[in-house]
Parts: structure tokens; sequence; C-alpha cells
């Protein structure tokens, strides 16, 4: 699977997430007592007790993440048992498989541990070329009910992607300072290929969540690759963009002076330089922002990787931040597969929302993948906007086709 440099698989960045229609209501005290086979108190960092209340705020998260996090990770069990309003009694039932493939490296780790947190996730397989058994030993030791197990090398590919709902790759070499994101692409595309080949030829049917970068042409990589191999799922490839989602609300709520938890803008385009295109005017709860405003805030999200790639100062790229938000699309991911009607993320999927194949945009998450595409975002932009949506295209275009290429001159492995 590798190229010599392969070795330095340590994880690439890229993402965004967004839950219901990426707002996640805060939950209102109500004093209710949840008990369950899995212990919510254990899962969000509270004391752990045979009971938790929904009022507590004793969290590493903070009062607010408590709240959203709750809220975001609310599984079938809880949607379920409403009869009661004193005394809720769910079965939380966690069934699904997930599969991080680039699992030793510095995205791979902290997404690991947090996709470990997860009540929904039964088994969670780390795969990378080296150094993941430590990984593994570690984060099982995690009084979260999913069992972790450790898979090292090709010859061990195949198992740790049989029967898995989701799988995760974040594998690669990680941007340094002055690289593009192309700069990554000689590296990143011959691992994604391998690694897409491998999912396609043991578990056709999963959720599959690019993070590899450049997403632009690393997910038309994986479209190639999985049609070649007769089993490609428009609606199950993902280019996790979430990252640029959590960045546009995070920056918003803070220029603004918002509650970050209310905070939701929906990012269009790509995952590189100007073909990230924050829709401000869309922005939840409405707010109004000067042209200046505009601006400074479209540039900084566009450049939030370099910002800290340069802050890092040669020590690595941004792989905590993307590690999150790949979580949040994973989690989402498994709560669609779980039932639950509700659920939005902005991603770089295939799309005809534009005359480009493929697109950045928002779409509801169902048990089969991607149900529909928001097309009233792309509705009554702003100047600014109907401007940067014009000018990115024809770098997403060569981004996109450059992946396709390289795709189709390289034969898929038998």
């Amino acid at each position: 699977m590798a190229t010599a440099a392969a070795t330095n698989m340590a994880s690439a960045s890229v993402a965004s997430y967004n839950v219901k229609v990426g707002m996640v209501q805060k939950m209102k005290p109500s004093g209710l007592q949840m008990k369950s086979t899995f212990d919510f108190g254990n899962f969000s960092g509270l004391k752990a007790a045979a009971s938790v209340s929904c009022e507590s705020d004793s969290s590493f998260f903070g009062k607010d993440g408590v709240a959203a996090l709750r809220n975001s990770f609310k599984t079938r069990a809880v949607r379920e048992n409403t009869q009661s309003v004193t005394s809720l009694q769910p079965k939380v039932e966690a069934s699904f498989k997930v599969a991080v493939l680039g699992a030793a490296g510095g995205i791979g780790q902290p997404l690991a541990l947090l996709v470990k947190m997860s009540p929904l996730v039964s088994n969670l397989h780390l795969y990378d070329i080296a150094n993941v058994k430590g990984v593994a030993a570690d984060i099982s030791h995690c009084n979260t009910p999913s069992e972790v197990l450790p898979f090292t090398g090709p010859e061990q590919l195949g198992d740790a992607l049989k029967g898995v709902d989701v799988v995760v790759i974040p594998a690669g070499v990680p941007r340094k300072p002055g690289m593009t994101r192309d700069d990554l692409f000689n590296i990143n595309a011959g691992i994604v290929k391998s690694l897409v080949e491998a999912v396609a030829d043991n578990c056709p049917d999963a959720f599959i969540h690019i993070i590899s970068n450049p997403v632009n042409s690393t997910v038309p990589i994986a479209a190639e690759v999985l049609k070649q191999k007769g089993v490609y799922n428009p609606k199950k490839l993902f280019g996790v963009t979430t990252l640029d989602v959590v960045r546009a609300n995070t920056f918003v709520a803070q220029k603004k002076n918002l509650k970050l938890i209310d905070v939701d803008v929906p990012v269009i385009g790509g995952h590189a330089g100007i073909t990230i295109l924050p829709l401000l005017s869309k922005t939840r709860p409405s707010v109004s922002f000067s042209d200046e405003e505009v601006e400074e805030l479209t540039v900084r999200i566009q450049n939030a990787g370099t910002e800290v790639v340069e802050a890092k100062a040669g020590a690595g790229s941004a792989t905590l931040s993307m590690a999150y938000a790949a979580a949040r699309f994973v989690e989402s991911s498994l709560r669609a597969l779980d039932g639950d009607s509700d659920v939005y993320e902005c991603s770089f999927v295939q799309s005809e929302l534009t005359e480009l194949p493929f697109f950045a945009s928002r779409v509801k998450l169902g048990k089969q993948g991607i149900e529909a595409f928001v097309n009233s975002d792309l509705q009554d932009l702003s100047d600014y906007e109907s401007n940067g949506l014009e000018a990115l295209k024809p770098e997403l275009k060569a981004s996109i086709e450059k992946g396709m290429a390289f795709a189709n001159k390289q034969p898929v492995t038998a």
C-alpha cells in the first residue's frame, strides 16, 4: 500500500460538523434522572454514578458543552423512552463498528479517543502501518463500552475493515510550513487509493469519511477507485469539511459576542484556500456584518489551517481541531445510521448543485447516506458570496480533475 514516505503516516487535516442543521439546542434543565446500561456520567466526564442528573454541569466540557454534547450524542434509547417525564430509563444499544485508518497519527489518535467516547460504537478498529498497538492499548483503558482492536500493516488491513459501518481515513502526511494542500498530493493520493481499494473489497457498504488532504482531490480519487471496483455509492462517500464549519462558528461567535452553541454558519465549495466559502449571510442566528467584517472573517476561515501550521512552527498542523470536527461528523453518521431523522452536515460530496461534479454543501444524512441536499443555502447569496462562488470554481475544478486523472491512470489492485 505504501510508498516509503507513507511510513510517516501521521494524519492530514480537513473537516466539518453540524447537527440539526448545525444548531445544537441547549438542553433545558429538567431534573430528570437517566439510567442506562451506559452511564452518561462516564461519557461526559462526570463522576460515575448509578444515575446522572441532566442538570449537572461539572464537566471539563463546560455547562453548555455538556448540554450540546448530550444532545449531539443522543441515542435511539433516549428518543424511544419519552413516555415518562419524571423517570427515563433508556436502554442504550451500542451497535456500530468504526474503523480509523491512520490511527497512530496526529489526527488519528485524538480522533480514536473521541470516537471511543460515543455510546453508539460497539467496536473500534484502529489501523496503521506502525505503532498502533500502543494507541489501542491506551485508549482501551477508557471506561466506555466499545471494544478497541489494533491492526498493523497491509496484511491486517482487510481484517480491520470487515463488517465495519463507518470508515474514517485521516492517513497521510501532515501539512508543514510553506506547504500547500497540493504539495501533499503525490504522497497522500497513493495512500488514499490503496486504503479505499481495501474498503471496496471488505466493507463496500460502509460510510467512507475522507480526511486526508487535499480533500478536493482525494475524494474524487476515492470515487474513481470505488467505480473501478464496481461498488461506488455516491450517497456514502464524504469529504470531511466539518472543520471549516467548526472554525466559522467559532470565529463568528467570537467576533459578534454570540453564544457559541447557537451559532451555525454553512460553508460551501471545497476544502482548501479560496474554495472554502463561508456563507455569512446565512448565519444563524441572523446577524449583520459590515463589508470589512465579511472579508476579514472569510479570509481567516479560509486560511485557518495555515494559522495553526505557522503557530506550531513546523511541529505539526491542525490535528486536534480536525480530530474534534471529524468526531462530530462520525457521530452524525452514527446517529443517522441509528435512525435519527434530523441530521444535517456540510460535506464535500458528489453533487449537482453546481456544474462541478463534487461540491461541499449542507446535506441531510439518513440510514442510506445522503438523503437530500439543502439547496436553499445557495439561494439569495450576497454579492460577495456570489463572486466568491464563481472565483472558487476554476480552482476546485482543477483539483477534482487532478484526483480523477490520478485514479484513472493507476490501475486498481485486483
